[in-house]
């Protein structure tokens, strides 16, 4: 059997799951315990991370590589459009949700949750991370038009990228305009059983995200400040924010492979 290294939460690691469950593949999941104390986690990806995929012999890491390998072991039903202009297309849908659209997310959890900043600095950061939302957000109206699915008719690839974001946004009153086309394609997608069981998986992990999230103010723990995450902090003026972390030990960078 699929085994799925999870945290309900990770929007990553959701993406996979919708995609294993759109594609009828039966898997387990199997909630990871970040921050080196998990070593099956560690066998399947040396990163530490979610998501990771074991198939047999075979362990994958990263959302997006997992994502190609199910359609090329599993290409029924096809979640990637034909026509090689669309597979590019929501291929760069994808690169703007995993990258400038998680990081604002991220940025407003690091700021609601874990209090990483207040007064005029977290009003400042919070304001930044609305107006970037804005903007992804109007991009992908445009990416989207008139068709009723990122891919097209069906669902898939394009929209499997977009909806952890887009529902992190909502959550975070920052959801696009009743209705236009982005809010009723999420009305869609919620529809949807593979997104609906996602959804509530990542509802009932909350209470243990809160005791998670009470070990890491306290110092017990870490959260990862990688690429686009730290980049985002620092442009939106969390540079403090990222000092002060690294120097209280809640802020943590990825490991290379060993």
């Amino acid at each position: 059997m699929v085994v799925l290294h999870d945290v309900a939460l990770s929007p990553y690691a959701q993406k996979v799951k919708i995609a294993l469950i759109e594609k009828g593949i039966d898997f387990e999941a199997r909630v990871a315990q970040l921050g080196g104390g998990d070593p099956d986690l560690a066998r399947a990806n040396p990163r530490g991370e979610v998501p990771a995929l074991v198939d047999g012999e075979v362990r994958i890491f990263d959302s997006s590589i997992i994502l190609e390998y199910l359609e090329d072991k599993w290409p029924t039903p096809p979640l990637l459009p034909s026509a090689p202009a669309d597979r590019a297309r929501v291929r760069m849908i994808e690169e703007v949700c995993d990258g400038p659209f998680e990081a604002a997310c991220w940025g407003m959890t690091e700021l609601l949750v874990f209090k990483r900043a207040d007064g005029a600095a977290a009003t400042a950061m919070q304001a930044r991370a609305a107006q970037d939302v804005g903007a992804i957000c109007g991009w992908l109206a445009r990416q989207l038009g008139d068709r009723d699915y990122f891919n097209g008719v069906d669902f898939g690839f394009g929209d499997i990228a977009v909806f952890p974001y887009l529902q992190i946004a909502a959550l975070y009153k920052l959801a696009p305009a009743e209705g236009g086309p982005l809010a009723a394609w999420l009305d869609r997608v919620r529809a949807r059983d593979s997104v609906r069981r996602t959804v509530a998986e990542a509802k009932a992990a909350l209470d243990g995200f809160r005791a998670v999230a009470g070990k890491i103010m306290s110092g017990e723990a870490q959260r990862q400040y990688r690429d686009h995450r730290l980049e985002w902090m620092v442009r939106a003026g969390g540079l403090d924010v990222v000092r002060h972390g690294v120097d209280n030990g809640t802020i943590r960078f990825s490991t290379p492979p060993s």
